[in-house]
């Protein structure tokens, strides 16, 4: 079965590539799980946006990422206000890695893919403060704290 990947699949490949794998890999995990597209001419075209638009989000290279990692790492204060469920402290939902993203982005931070931010557990259930840490490169980690303080 011929397929255009849509997302980075280990041992396969990246998005846009074009390869061939066994029709019940295909039918049954990639497909379903949006990891690839039939590959079709109309396809193609589909698979150019996809390569735009990660060009535009990925770091550029070594360089760029030492320019991300001193922004980032010069930012005063990231915060996030959220709800709490009580006086102990903890929220309603939690915090994820698309949330600190945003905060990261109001507080005058550089745009991060939220797939980079790295946090301390799956996610963060209470106010206070949590350091962050966003993988820039394979070289380069950028580190900040987050202050999670009720509304």
């Amino acid at each position: 079965m011929k397929l255009i990947l849509t997302a980075d699949v280990d041992n396969l490949g990246a998005p846009g590539d074009t390869v061939e794998v066994k029709d019940g890999y295909g039918r049954n995990y990639l497909l379903p799980r949006g990891l690839a597209i039939v590959a079709t001419r109309g396809a193609q075209k589909q698979v150019d946006g996809i390569r735009r638009a990660q060009e535009a989000r990925a770091v550029r290279g070594l360089d760029h990422a030492d320019e991300l990692k001193q922004a980032i790492e010069g930012l005063d204060s990231v915060s996030l206000t959220v709800r709490t469920a009580g006086d102990s402290g903890k929220l309603f939902g939690s915090v994820t890695a698309a949330d600190v993203a945003a905060a990261l982005k109001s507080a005058g931070g550089p745009t991060v893919d939220k797939r980079s931010v790295e946090l301390p557990k799956s996610h963060i259930k209470s106010v206070g403060k949590h350091r962050i840490t966003v993988a820039l490169h394979p070289d380069v980690t950028a580190a900040f704290d987050l202050e999670v303080t009720a509304s």
